[in-house]
């Protein structure tokens, strides 16, 4: 009876482990997002894709331990098969993600934050930041759905909380649905941080939360936009004299007169 050689056999452990770590990990996150309380997912994971690949896998497996039983050597093509779906399959995905940029949800809730610090500055008065709800939540109307799922379904709508005598970002929001935008102005309203109900980066299921970063709140700071600095007054240029008004005396046209001649 015949065996494989050690590197075939090892090529196929690695490929195999490979397949059911990258695959069974995607197929398990796609089940439990459509459960869990806060996904940080922008859209339901794809159930059929891993399900197949880890389906194609098992079926591979079972051509491997057939030649393995039946004593088959190296030159037997089906110990080569769990390498070639592992490339194939990666190869699948690469092309399925090449144009999802940015996919992560918390990617997306920063340019979110980003856009609504840009927004909140160009409606500021030069002094002050601007603080009232009616005016805030329209610079909500033209964003898309908030990039989370609740319970397998992509969160409805962006809402927004005012907030006012804040000496920082908020930390804790306890009760907030996801894609709550808390707005909170400083007493002197010349500053103003923007903090988002979500989930912690890095983070995929869990409880709604504020969106943090290494355990620090992740916010964006409004503050006033400087008035532009008055113009200055135009140097007057010289014009051209007029018929009128000769740029030189004519009384001044000896050259003597203009300046003294030196004395011999």
């Amino acid at each position: 009876m015949t065996r494989p050689s050690l590197k075939t056999l090892l090529g196929n452990a690695a490929s195999l482990g490979a397949l059911g770590w990258l695959y069974g990990r995607d197929l398990l996150d796609a089940l439990r997002a459509r459960s869990a309380e806060v996904s940080a997912f922008p859209e339901p994971p794809l159930v059929v894709w891993p399900a197949g690949v880890l389906a194609a896998t098992v079926g591979v497996m079972g051509v491997v331990l057939w030649g393995l039983v039946r004593g088959r050597g190296e030159d037997f093509k089906g110990y080569r098969l769990l390498p070639i779906l592992l490339l194939c399959s990666l190869f699948v995905d690469l092309v399925r993600v090449e144009d999802e940029v940015p996919r992560r949800s918390e990617d997306q809730a920063a340019l979110v934050l980003r856009y609504v610090e840009a927004k909140a500055e160009a409606l500021s008065d030069g002094g002050t930041v601007p603080s009232d709800p009616a005016v805030l939540q329209s610079l909500l109307a033209e964003l898309d759905p908030p990039p989370y799922l609740v319970r397998g379904q992509r969160a409805a709508a962006w809402s927004l909380q005012v907030r006012s005598g804040c000496e920082g970002p908020v930390r804790e929001a306890p009760g907030l649905a996801v894609g709550t935008l808390i707005y909170c102005v400083a007493p002197d309203r010349k500053t103003a941080w923007v903090s988002l109900v979500a989930l912690p980066a890095g983070e995929r299921f869990g409880l709604p939360e504020v969106l943090s970063v290494d355990g620090q709140p992740h916010a964006a700071v409004v503050q006033p936009t400087p008035p532009e600095e008055e113009e200055g007054v135009p140097l007057e240029l010289p014009l051209a004299s007029s018929p009128e008004e000769p740029a030189v005396a004519p009384e001044a046209t000896d050259a003597g007169a203009l300046a003294p001649a030196p004395t011999p």
